[in-house]
């Protein structure tokens, strides 16, 4: 028999991550929040279920509960603190609830550490978001590290028809905060994907972080992107500080995933960007 995974959250993660494991030969299926997302993924070669995971009552609906692998990948949908305790915490209890598996995999961010030197930080380092919207998400990881589970922090995602800076780049909203020495963390939404099936293939559990092999600061990512489009870099402006998760400044190490066989396909940003900024 194939193993089986459902997948929570089918979009920018979830929907390359179960055509992964189709075509590895899994039993794949998915929930997404609403009827008008599953209607859209009608075409795919797996089944996907509207299924509000914020709700315990909604998994009524749900025919089949014994999966190998379950994995938490929805999306916040941008909200706030309240979002992230109805779609991490508490979708995360409800799963946790109302399915019979083998290993959970939550889908984390980075964004939990939350050191300003730039220095290096693994696993092993202190994660005390100082955001109640961190501090969520360090809650929901503790309970499934605490059930034996994984957890996957990604860093900052991007990939075709998503990349916050090049964005705000092109909408001439960007700026440089300070001398741009801020140090970027950054991930391809295929490198994600792949991450993710790795840590379901092998079993392992615990706590990992996804990301790239190479850290760049802000003004070596703007200085590449703006070479590439011919564009002025953006004008030097203050921290921003109002970043929803808070303002932070670390190089994060991929060393403990990468030391288990796993290698992202794209090794650092300008590697990824290159089909980004082929529709830029």
């Amino acid at each position: 028999m194939p193993r089986s995974v459902l997948i929570a959250g089918c979009g920018f993660v979830g929907l390359p991550l179960a055509r992964s494991f189709v075509s590895a030969g899994w039993d794949t299926a998915t929930l997404t929040a609403s009827e008008s997302s599953a209607a859209n993924l009608h075409g795919e070669p797996f089944p996907a279920l509207a299924l509000d995971i914020t709700e315990k009552d909604s998994f009524r609906n749900l025919t089949r509960r014994r999966f190998d692998v379950v994995i938490h990948c929805a999306s916040s949908g941008r909200g706030d603190a309240n979002a992230y305790a109805a779609v991490f915490l508490a979708g995360t209890q409800n799963l946790m609830a109302n399915l019979e598996y083998e290993r959970l995999i939550f889908t984390s961010s980075t964004s939990v550490y939350a050191q300003q030197d730039g220095a290096w930080v693994d696993e092993t380092s202190p994660a005390d978001p100082g955001r109640k919207t961190g501090q969520i998400l360090r809650q929901t990881e503790d309970l499934v590290l605490a059930s034996e589970g994984t957890v996957a922090r990604l860093g900052g995602l991007y990939g075709p028809g998503r990349c916050a800076p090049l964005k705000k780049l092109l909408e001439g909203r960007a700026s440089i905060e300070e001398d741009g020495a801020r140090m970027m963390n950054t991930l391809h939404q295929l490198d994600a994907a792949a991450a993710l099936h790795f840590l379901a293939r092998t079993e392992a559990s615990g706590l990992f972080n996804v990301v790239d092999n190479e850290p760049v600061t802000e003004i070596d990512w703007f200085r590449y992107v703006c070479q590439r489009l011919n564009k002025p870099l953006p004008p030097n402006g203050p921290r921003n500080l109002d970043r929803k998760r808070g303002w932070t400044n670390k190089r994060v190490s991929n060393r403990r995933l990468r030391s288990l066989g796993w290698a992202p396909n794209y090794r650092n940003f300008k590697e990824g960007l290159a089909t980004v900024l082929g529709e830029a």
